[in-house]
């Protein structure tokens, strides 16, 4: 894993939406294990404490399994996986909302906007 560190936000909650982004590319599925978190810690030079809290909350969130002495693996529950592209999804839809408020558009204006920058981007990702 190879994360960007930002200032703005904990480490550790970093750590997590990571993981979160890595399942909604699809590039971690269902039963995929992942880094101990001594690999994890010493991979991405930080703390291993904080990549425990990591750990230990995508375990509350059944996000991921650990079972005792095995390799931590991500839920193959398909509802949970699900779930976490949806909270991406909102989470960004949301932040871009509010930094966009204060330009009072009409929902009509936003909707042509949003339409123009998808089908940009498309073409643009498909150029690739």
């Amino acid at each position: 894993m190879n994360i960007s560190f930002n200032t703005r936000d904990p480490v550790y909650l970093q750590v997590i939406r990571h993981v979160k982004l890595l399942i909604a590319r699809g590039e971690l599925e269902g039963g995929d294990t992942i880094p101990s978190r001594r690999e994890l810690a010493t991979s991405l030079k930080i703390n291993p404490n904080t990549v425990q809290r990591a750990y230990k909350e995508m375990e509350e969130a059944q996000l991921i399994h650990t079972e005792r002495n095995k390799p931590s693996t991500i839920t193959s529950e398909q509802e949970i996986l699900s779930n976490v592209r949806r909270e991406l999804l909102r989470e960004s839809v949301h932040q871009f909302l509010e930094e966009i408020a204060p330009l009072q558009l009409s929902m009509e204006e936003l909707m042509s906007l949003v339409e123009e920058e998808y089908s940009s981007v498309r073409r643009e990702n498909e150029d690739d």
